[in-house]
């Protein structure tokens, strides 16, 4: 079994071949059964060990052989978590599926090969014997169920009132609060959804507390990376993507300090960074990030709130009841619009532009009705020309500078023929006179309200793949922890 991308395949593929190696398929990771089988000669550790020092790329690799009770395993950047229980021992790739077993655990690390028997777990790196500690997961096997959801997804979305309090009430530790009031540059890396809740910081960061923020992309920045100075902060729910750990990695190689934002302690990410500041999510099962979205934004928002010297405590503490609120609301008619769709359009200014970027993420993400988000007034420059009265258009227009604009955008949308789908404060009385479904969030503070938006936009997403029979945990070809490149 073998996790991850084998670079030097091809040439391998070619060498096994003229050896007398027959391939039944395409894929790099059968090169692999081929040279171990080349290289066997009655001991399984030995043949495996031959075999790593003719790969490049990345693998986690489980090998088991016929009529025998044992478990090589071996990683190179890309992860493997061994699970310790009673005269028993477990192998995956990440932490959630090992719960419903034990809950004490081993990361490998990268050149590790494990030799596993029912009754011994041996480790070793670069041929040596090594030990890795055992440590202990705080995680419920609980949480790990559906509890009478029809979804994970559905479950998580509502566990986050919870989860987004959790992460508020753990608080910075000192370590971590003097990396960040130390910090006069801050760069963040990140992928995905994650990326989008970096890009949601930035907005937030620089107008209220006047921080310069550099955003990167994790894939993007192993191969083009800037000039590098002060803080550098990895976001990843997993703690195992492997273009954030990369990137991370090269900081570390330029003296930049390194944090860790991340939902799982013990992960590769909190071994690599300096320090960590742990999200307290819990297991996430659904493919879609949802509840490991806002731990994020509430791990990022104490940055700003510490930055500002606790000027926004109180906001804080009670932003999870706004959240709560915002799960009795009613999208039906914005799923009936959405669901009868093929594309769709998401907008917002300012840290809403991310907010729809996500939003965009999340309904193409699970019910496959292609989605965009764009800054709002970048749809004249070009996306314009696809709106039709069969291309739903949801708009973001929260009070504030960008209001009138907003609303001017959603009338430029309307004179399109496009229909609009408006989020607004309650109270608003302009967006449902020209909206064509409008869908009230709390009148509360801009931090707030960045919340509420998001959690509005994973609820039409979810009903909107179920209207279509989407498998929503399980949408096709994703996984839920990147850990290849």
């Amino acid at each position: 079994m073998h996790n991850g991308v084998i670079e030097n395949y091809s040439d391998l593929k070619r060498e096994l071949e003229e050896r007398g190696h027959v391939f039944r398929s395409e894929t790099d990771t059968e090169a692999i059964a081929h040279l171990i089988e080349e290289h066997y000669d009655g001991d399984l550790l030995a043949a495996v060990n031959a075999t790593l020092s003719h790969l490049q790329g990345s693998y986690a690799l489980l090998v088991i052989m016929e009529d025998t009770e044992r478990i090589i395993a071996a990683r190179n950047a890309s992860p493997i978590v061994l699970g310790v229980g009673d005269s028993e021992f477990f192998a995956a790739s990440d932490l959630t599926p090992l719960l419903d077993y034990t809950e004490r655990v081993i990361y490998l690390d990268d050149g590790d090969v494990a030799d596993i028997t029912p009754d011994r777990l041996d480790i070793y790196h670069e041929g040596q014997k090594v030990e890795r500690p055992v440590e202990l997961v705080n995680w419920c096997v609980e949480d790990t169920r559906k509890g009478g959801f029809d979804h994970y997804m559905l479950k998580e979305i509502f566990e986050q009132p919870q989860s987004f309090y959790e992460t508020i009430r753990a608080g910075v530790d000192e370590g971590v609060r003097r990396m960040l009031m130390d910090a006069g540059e801050i760069t963040l890396v990140a992928c995905g959804t994650s990326y989008h809740t970096t890009l949601v910081f930035k907005y937030l960061a620089e107008s209220l507390c006047n921080i310069p923020i550099r955003i990167e992309m994790g894939s993007e920045f192993k191969y083009f990376t800037g000039p590098l100075r002060g803080l550098v902060i990895a976001v990843s729910q997993s703690g195992e993507t492997t273009d954030t750990i990369a990137a991370l990695n090269m900081a570390k190689a330029r003296n930049c300090p390194t944090l860790a934002i991340t939902n799982v302690q013990g992960s590769t990410l909190t071994r690599v960074a300096d320090r960590t500041l742990l999200m307290r999510a819990g297991p996430e099962i659904g493919v879609a990030a949802t509840k490991s979205y806002t731990a994020q934004l509430a791990a990022l928002i104490q940055i700003i709130n510490l930055r500002c010297e606790g000027m926004f405590n109180d906001i804080l503490s009670h932003a999870h009841l706004a959240i709560g609120d915002i799960l009795l609301y009613d999208v039906e008619d914005a799923v009936a619009l959405c669901s009868q769709a093929d594309h769709a359009f998401f907008i917002g200014r300012g840290p809403f532009y991310p907010v729809a970027m996500e939003g965009a993420l999340k309904m193409k993400e699970i019910s496959y009705v292609h989605a965009e988000g764009y800054a709002a007034g970048e749809l004249k420059h070009g996306p314009f020309a696809l709106l039709t009265p069969e291309t739903p258009v949801i708009a973001i227009c929260a009070p504030g500078s960008t209001y009138n604009v907003m609303v001017s955008n959603v009338k430029e949308v309307k004179a399109r023929r496009a229909p609009v789908i408006a989020l607004g404060v309650e109270g608003d009385t302009e967006l449902p006179e020209i909206a064509d479904i409008f869908i009230p969030i709390p009148d509360t503070h801009l931090l707030v309200q960045v919340l509420t938006a998001s959690v509005v936009l994973q609820l039409l997403a979810y009903h909107t793949a179920c209207a279509l029979g989407r498998d929503v945990d399980r949408p096709r070809n994703l996984a839920k922890s990147v850990t290849v490149e």
